[in-house]
């Protein structure tokens, strides 16, 4: 049967074809962001490579109750496919995720009733059309250790995809296992940072395995498409943990073990082209990325703020204007970054952590990235200030490859890192 998520689907048995030599394997990049500029250089990058484009909203990002963007399922989709109908990319190249579906929102309240409302999340998802569900019960909620017996944590993934189920009979891919450290970062050393254990994958599939196959059958097993995992990729406030393939080649080598599935590998931003091909060719199709995207956002933005003030000085700065927002809701930075306060002052804006992400939706923010646009579509945008400030961009906008305009200037930049995730992707057919 053909679905929505058949090509997610043929992901995952390109892998296991024995005639696919692993230098030709392909995968796919998991947009994770909920920043229009970002999803407009997505989406417009499908509309010209005519390749899909995965799009995940998170569980504390995007839920039934809003979650911290203020949108349901249903209201981020119709997000989606209104800048999608903007840029001429046909909804059929878009595919829909969801990512750590579980009870993390509320893991503070008891385990029955966290489950009761990742259920009625999931279904919200499965409702909207959402047709990749990451399922992660791997939490702990009140009462319980952080982590969880694996059959625990294989039951509750169950029943949240027997809720999906009774939502949208027949149409998910189902993504299983969570990744060591958390998502989103760490704060600490990743000196001792390991890929996860041959042992504990095989364990994780088998433990799922048995209890989908009782409980909600084959056709639905077999729609269970990846792993994830811990390759030994991971990004912290300062520092990014390189892929070392020799590091992961036992974990590897389990997925001649694991038919018909892939190994999805979170926090992959900030790797290098090498390392992200090596990933896909190695067996990790799906790539997710995130705050690599928004991290270089808000370099053109800030970039674009100097030239600014260069040429309008008398304005309030962007920086200053993000410093003040940070400063009077400090919640989604404060614990995150330590050291002195000029230390933490810089992180906040700069680091690869990049908790500066959540304050672009803020009306303050929203206003000043819009003031900021206004001012520089005046000035007329000269080369040499260009050059100064956005010297990878330098050439082209002077030869007009890219146009002379501010908005469009912010978006190519974070494509620059989605055609780095593309090359990686598919790997000879590179594609402009």
């Amino acid at each position: 049967m053909t679905t929505a998520a058949t090509p997610l689907l043929m992901l995952a048995r390109q892998i296991h074809d024995q005639t696919v030599p692993a230098r030709r394997r392909r995968g796919i990049t998991s947009v994770c962001s909920a920043h229009p500029l970002v999803l407009e250089a997505a989406l417009s990058r499908t509309a010209r490579t005519r390749h899909p484009v995965l799009i995940e909203a998170t569980c504390n990002q995007v839920n039934q109750e809003g979650g911290y963007t203020g949108m349901t399922p249903a209201a981020f989709r119709d997000m989606v496919y209104d800048i999608a109908r903007r840029v001429d990319c046909p909804r059929e190249r878009i595919l829909l995720g969801g990512d750590h579906l579980g009870p993390n929102p509320w893991k503070s309240l008891p385990a029955e009733e966290a489950m009761e409302r990742a259920q009625a999340m999931i279904a919200a998802y499965a409702e909207a059309g959402f047709v990749k569900l990451h399922l992660d019960a791997s939490m702990g909620c009140r009462g319980e250790a952080a982590a969880l017996p694996d059959a625990v944590v294989a039951r509750r993934a169950c029943t949240l995809a027997a809720r999906a189920e009774a939502a949208r009979p027949g149409q998910a891919a189902y993504v299983i296992g969570t990744e060591v450290p958390v998502p989103g970062g760490v704060a600490d050393s990743l000196d001792h940072l390991c890929p996860t254990s041959p042992t504990a994958a095989l364990q994780t599939l088998h433990i799922h395995e048995e209890i989908f196959t009782t409980t909600l059958g084959q056709d639905v097993w077999e729609r269970v498409i990846a792993l994830v995992v811990q390759p030994g990729v991971e990004f912290g406030v300062e520092d990014v943990a390189f892929y070392r393939r020799e590091r992961a080649r036992d974990l590897i080598d389990t997925l001649s073990h694991m038919p018909g599935r892939v190994f999805e590998a979170h926090s992959t931003d900030y790797q290098p082209l090498p390392a992200l091909r090596a990933l896909v060719e190695d067996g990790f199709a799906i790539l997710k990325v995130g705050p690599g995207l928004t991290f270089a956002l808000r370099e053109a933005l800030y970039a674009l703020d100097d030239i600014r003030a260069v040429l309008r000085p008398e304005r309030t700065t962007l920086r200053s204007t993000m410093e003040r927002l940070m400063r009077d809701n400090p919640a989604f930075w404060q614990g995150h970054y330590a050291g002195s306060a000029r230390h933490i002052e810089w992180l906040r804006h700069y680091s690869y952590s990049d908790r500066i992400r959540y304050y672009w939706a803020l009306p303050q923010a929203q206003a000043a990235v819009g003031s900021l646009f206004d001012d520089l579509g005046e000035t007329g945008l000269p080369d040499p200030l260009i050059s100064q400030f956005l010297p990878a961009l330098y050439e082209d906008i002077r030869t007009g490859s890219i146009p002379r305009n501010p908005r469009i200037i912010a978006i190519t930049a974070v494509e620059t890192v989605l055609n780095i995730y593309d090359h990686a992707c598919h790997g000879n057919r590179i594609s402009a």
